[in-house]
């Protein structure tokens, strides 16, 4: 693809609660569609979750220290990509499942599963996180007494114009829209899911005012409109990520869309799959395609910075899978499935 390198970095978020010591590096070859070069970026407890600032200078992740948890800041070494540890946040307890940062390095959130709380940091300097302004605890339960006793906050992001910060809740159900206020969040609107969904994750489409969610629960990415003037959704669609027939145990995990707004992508644990949807002009979706993803539990996925490729992380078996994607049928095509990496949950690239 013009103007850009055949070589791009990624990073693995892990669980190190068997041989993974932290967060790894990787090597994408564009040209000769490959994944190698596997090491060791950076040495820390349960990295589960991982977000780069834009441009490419920090990396925030999840950290577990003892008894507590929280946010580390990392600054991005330019020459291959090392990280070198600026400072963390840290609370008592579980740490986060989640974290994101804004386009201008400016503010960190995250998401707190077992906590049900979301939580607003300011980026600072030399010390690359600053205490949370802003603590959200979520209240309520959904229906399935397994899963949702109690708030589980799964997902906190910003909004396209970062006017509104969005959070996720997979245990009640529901999509809350908060206005930042003086470094407060304060609730602008709630949508509700049908009970027992159990929400999961968002994307936004790049142009037009449609958002989508993958459920955990239900195994649905769920389509809606969203107004950017109030920071309110509405109801459009909600379509099964697996098939019909399969009567197995399946969670949906992560969700991307293209940069071109054509194309869905949605993925399975359980039914070990990567689901492909067309996007229609009304914003619903139209399936295109399941491709297995040659392990167990795909816990996340990443498109490469030229769409060329999606590389899916597969936890319970411990590798990284590489496909090729046609852009215009948003149809992927097995390239490999042998890169180890020890319980990966999260797939990041530098961005380009």
């Amino acid at each position: 693809m013009e103007g850009f390198d055949e070589h791009f970095n990624g990073y693995v978020g892990t669980y190190t609660k068997g041989s993974s010591e932290g967060i790894y590096l990787f090597l994408l070859d564009t040209d000769k569609g490959k994944l190698s070069q596997v090491r060791l970026a950076a040495k820390l407890d349960n990295p589960t979750y991982l977000a780069i600032s834009r441009n490419n200078k920090s990396l925030y992740s999840v950290v577990k220290k003892g008894e507590s948890g929280g946010v580390a800041a990392f600054s991005i070494k330019k020459a291959g990509g090392d990280l070198k540890v600026l400072g963390d946040q840290l609370t008592t307890g579980a740490p986060p499942c989640h974290v994101s940062v804004d386009k201008n390095n400016r503010r960190v959130l995250s998401a707190n599963y077992h906590k049900g709380t979301v939580e607003l940091y300011p980026v600072q300097g030399a010390r690359g996180i600053g205490p949370a302004t802003s603590v959200v605890q979520h209240e309520g339960s959904g229906p399935n007494r397994d899963r949702q006793e109690a708030p589980h906050a799964h997902f906190a992001g910003f909004s396209p114009d970062e006017k509104y910060v969005l959070t996720v809740d997979l245990g009640t159900d529901q999509l809350t829209t908060y206005k930042i206020e003086k470094g407060s969040l304060n609730e602008a609107a709630v949508f509700t899911f049908r009970p027992g969904s159990g929400p999961r994750h968002l994307v936004f489409h790049p142009t037009k005012p449609y958002a989508y969610v993958m459920t955990e629960i239900s195994s649905e990415v769920v389509a809606l409109h969203y107004n950017a003037a109030n920071g309110h959704f509405d109801f459009l669609q909600a379509v099964s990520a697996i098939p019909e027939d399969f009567r197995e145990n399946s969670q949906g995990s992560a969700i991307q869309v293209t940069s071109d707004g054509r194309f869905v992508y949605a993925a399975n644990r359980g039914h070990n799959s990567i689901a492909v949807f067309r996007v229609e002009e009304t914003g619903t979706l139209a399936f295109v395609q399941h491709v297995p993803t040659e392990g167990d539990w795909p816990r996340d996925f990443t498109l490469d910075p030229t769409e060329t490729f999606l590389i899916a992380a597969n936890q319970n078996s411990g590798n990284l899978v590489l496909y090729l994607r046609n852009p215009s049928s948003g149809r992927l095509t097995l390239l490999q499935a042998d890169i180890a990496v020890p319980d990966p949950v999260c797939v990041k690239f530098l961005h380009y």
